[in-house]
């Protein structure tokens, strides 16, 4: 419903979105989308770029990403995994792996990010695939088990935990990305300024501290650059949803 009234605003340099991967997931997924976050904005800069991380329960038989890919591989649809719900950054993430990997898990919706985190905690799922951000404290607190992070680098939050490519599963990279846009038409002016002032808060040893202890990195995009990036995240879930076969309620 933002996105849809931030898209019929005024663009004049009053109204700014703030957004996040699932946007780039909701254009494949949801018919009858009454705004396109391509054609209808204009992009200005991404916020933040929280890798996501998969975790296990704590009475997960499995300690690392082998023996998880093993077991699923092994007892085909015994498995499952949670999700703050269908269409969300953790399903997509979690249909992302079972095409890669070559495995049945079953998926298990939550309405968000914190009954999916309850449900994990409980064991009342095996699995999730969550943004490193909402998942740090319970990781710290041994409350879920974490088994690799979706990036390219080691997290400098949690330098003991893997990559994907490093225990077992190459090319495998998912974010739970955060940004900003403008309605199309804003001056173009008005669009660099307000990238210069976001450059600039980001830049801050204070923002650089939370990022960083949530896992999070600092990017810094042009806004072409992150123009760029939305676009291919955009192409890139909507293979994913029709290799999966995925579909809204």
């Amino acid at each position: 419903m933002g996105a849809a009234i931030a898209a019929r605003a005024q663009p004049d340099g009053y109204t700014f979105f703030v957004g996040g991967a699932h946007h780039a997931i909701a254009p494949s997924f949801y018919k009858g989308l009454t705004y396109d976050i391509e054609k209808d904005f204009v992009p200005v800069t991404l916020i933040a770029q929280p890798p996501q991380i998969i975790v296990a329960a704590p009475t997960a038989p499995f300690n690392d990403l082998k023996g998880l890919i093993a077991q699923a591989r092994s007892q085909p649809g015994k498995l499952n995994f949670g999700s703050a719900g269908n269409g969300t950054s953790h399903h997509l993430a979690g249909e992302l792996f079972k095409l890669q990997a070559g495995v049945d898990i079953a998926h298990v919706p939550y309405t968000g990010a914190g009954p999916m985190l309850l449900a994990l905690m409980g064991s009342q799922v095996d699995l999730a695939f969550d943004g490193l951000g909402s998942s740090a404290q319970h990781i710290r607190g041994g409350k879920i088990k974490p088994l690799a992070v979706a990036a390219s680098q080691r997290s400098s939050a949690f330098p003991d935990v893997p990559t994907a490519a490093e225990a077992g599963l190459p090319g495998y990279e998912v974010s739970t990305w955060y940004a900003m846009w403008a309605p199309k038409g804003t001056p173009q002016p008005i669009v660099e300024r307000m990238y210069a002032e976001v450059q600039k808060a980001l830049g801050s040893p204070e923002i650089k501290k939370v990022w960083l202890s949530n896992g999070s990195e600092v990017p810094r995009y042009t806004s072409a650059e992150f123009g760029k990036y939305l676009h291919e995240e955009v192409q890139r879930w909507a293979k994913v949803s029709r290799d999966a076969g995925i579909k809204a309620d």
